[in-house]
């Protein structure tokens, strides 16, 4: 007996990895590099598409403490992650080359897991299926599953943020550092009011790539710096372009996070985008250090879609109409690097137990993951939007209680669940 696990991205990767943890063999599918879609430039497994961060680490952050939950139920995928981290100040942040590769290793040498390249345009019903195909899941397999499962599936536009090499950048007019904190994680560049205005007209009447279907539906965690700056001239600099967390005051400041051990490429913090690639060069260069910037990789806009798991999944992250069918991470409608792998960690752990004849497990509310999970299957909107992990989502008699100790009751009741939790998966 296999499973079958389509789509090798960060959710495909870790449900596949825990499948074959519990002694089960795994068919994984992936139709990368016979077919690569809008945003992906490599056949490895895990590729990090966007940003090379996965977030915040402090676990009064939502975001970090999904993580913590996520590392404590056993996630290969963080175990990873955390092996290449690159100095991020609160944030973990990866080289995503190596990353994407030990991962890709850990897939192809692993017995239990047999790699099938290729699109995969219908799945069996017969079968168990663990659907990871992500936001940018093919038109053809999207066709096959509404009709299949009777769903809806909903979409909106993404950006990618461009990477430009260290030794183009003017140094001296740069200095690393991080907000709020002493380490230089990051490299600033500052900018002059007359500096920002120069830059802000330019990027407000620069020309667009814009996909013929588009019409603006942008999720507003990753909107385009240009469509931020049209919000207001001072827009940025409330967003990603704020000044504000250094020892120094400054109009505007345009961070830099670094992408690889080598230390020899740096992601535009924010600068999501959908100008067109002469258009980067030339607004972009405007950027103090960066007029003579060597772009590794141009911004980009994609059409990103996700099913409406309200109408179609339950708790246990399986379909309503099949029970043998899994639907996980991005593609679920969850949003984030970290809330797509745990989705996959649990899609993967009720698969094998299905196999196994086990009983399903569903992940306590009073945990973030829960919540997440709760408010996608659960939540009452007709068009729901993509959620990242986050305090809003908890259960209510929480809001009882103070704010600065609600966080506090809430992480070690989450502890307590997921030590629970991990002891049922694992026995």
């Amino acid at each position: 007996m296999k499973i079958n696990v389509i789509g090798g991205g960060l959710a495909g990767s870790e449900a596949a990895l825990q499948i074959a943890r519990q002694g089960i063999d795994v068919f994984l599918y992936e139709m990368r590099p016979q077919r690569l879609t809008e945003a992906h430039k490599t056949s490895l497994f895990a590729e990090l598409v966007c940003s090379n961060s996965l977030g915040s680490l402090d676990m009064k952050d939502a975001r970090g403490l999904l993580k913590e939950e996520a590392k404590n139920l056993g996630s290969l995928i963080l175990q990873v992650a955390f092996k290449y981290s690159l100095p991020g100040g609160k944030a973990l942040v990866v080289d995503r080359e190596k990353f994407s590769k030990e991962i890709t290793k850990l897939i192809e040498d692993n017995p239990r897991i047999k790699v099938k390249r290729g699109e995969v345009t219908n799945f069996p019903v017969d079968e168990i299926n663990v659907i990871t195909t992500g936001p940018l899941t093919s038109s053809d397999l999207l066709y096959d599953m509404k009709e299949k499962l009777g769903m809806t599936s909903l979409y909106f536009f993404d950006a990618i943020s461009p990477i430009v090499t260290k030794e183009s950048l003017d140094l001296s007019k740069m200095f690393y550092g991080a907000r709020y904190t002493e380490t230089n994680d990051y490299l600033n560049s500052p900018m002059t009011e007359e500096e920002y205005k120069t830059f802000y007209n330019a990027l407000i009447n620069a020309e667009k790539h814009t996909p013929h279907d588009f019409d603006k539906v942008f999720f507003e965690a990753c909107l385009p710096v240009e469509e931020i700056a049209k919000r207001g001239f001072d827009s940025m600099r409330f967003g990603p372009l704020t000044p504000v967390g250094f020892n120094k005051k400054y109009h505007a400041i345009v961070q830099l996070r670094r992408e690889n051990i080598e230390d020899t490429l740096y992601e535009l913090v924010g600068f999501q985008t959908s100008l067109t690639y002469a258009e980067q060069k030339k607004v972009f260069r405007l950027i103090p250090g960066l007029e003579n910037a060597d772009f590794e990789r141009f911004g980009s806009i994609h059409k990103n879609s996700y099913v409406k798991s309200n109408e179609i999944l339950l708790s246990t992250l399986q379909t309503k109409k099949f029970k043998n069918i899994f639907i996980a991470g991005q593609l679920c409608g969850v949003e984030g690097y970290t809330e797509s792998t745990v989705t996959g960690l649990i899609a993967g752990v009720n698969a094998a137990r299905l196999l196994k004849d086990k009983e399903l497990v569903s992940v306590p509310q009073d945990t973030m993951l829960g919540s997440l999970i709760k408010f996608i299957t659960q939540n009452q909107l007709q068009n729901p939007q993509p959620m990242r992990a986050n305090f809003g989502l908890i259960p209510q008699e929480y809001f009882s209680i103070n704010k600065i100790k609600r966080k506090e009751v809430f992480i070690e009741k989450s502890k307590a669940e997921i030590e629970k939790l991990k002891e049922i998966i694992n026995e």
